[in-house]
């Protein structure tokens, strides 16, 4: 077994680093989807959920850099092109989203994807034995299952 330069089995290590640019794929289109709707949004719930859809925005763009960061750190070359990211998205893409229901409705169907793909890391990190990996993803779900939450009960559905 090659141990890389953080004591951890580097193959194991960058199959890791290999699903961080997927989720690092799918963040990016999450990102970008919120960008739209935050610039699009229309109707009588405008101003709440354009502050909403920002402070969204806001918090995904940093994870996006979190996780190239992260893949840099297991030694490996983070996804950084838009040809990239469409070719490995799982995250729908919302085009042309105005409507309040759908704009939230587009947030927990991608929150949904990058779940299944963060629990899928978090699988893997914690055979890998990284923890910081594991750490970031633990996080990183706890905030989104909250988030998941809350835009259900503002559609006013059951998870």
């Amino acid at each position: 077994m090659t141990l890389n330069s953080l004591g951890l089995n580097a193959g194991k290590t960058k199959d890791v680093a290999k699903d961080l640019n997927d989720l690092l794929a799918n963040f990016q289109t999450y990102y970008q989807n919120l960008r739209g709707i935050h610039w699009n949004i229309k109707g009588k719930n405008f101003f709440g959920l354009h502050v909403k859809f920002e402070e969204l925005y806001t918090d995904a763009n940093m994870k996006v850099d979190e996780i190239a960061e992260r893949v840099l750190t297991l030694g490996e070359i983070p996804l950084h092109t838009f040809d990239d990211y469409i070719k490995k998205a799982k995250v729908p893409v919302g085009k042309n989203v105005s409507k309040d229901v759908d704009a939230v409705e587009l947030i927990v169907h991608s929150l949904t994807e990058l779940l299944k793909l963060e629990r899928q890391i978090l699988d893997k990190a914690g055979d890998a034995n990284d923890e910081g990996t594991n750490s970031m993803m633990s996080d990183f779900i706890a905030e989104q299952e909250k988030t998941v939450w809350m835009m259900n009960a503002w559609l006013e559905q059951s998870i």
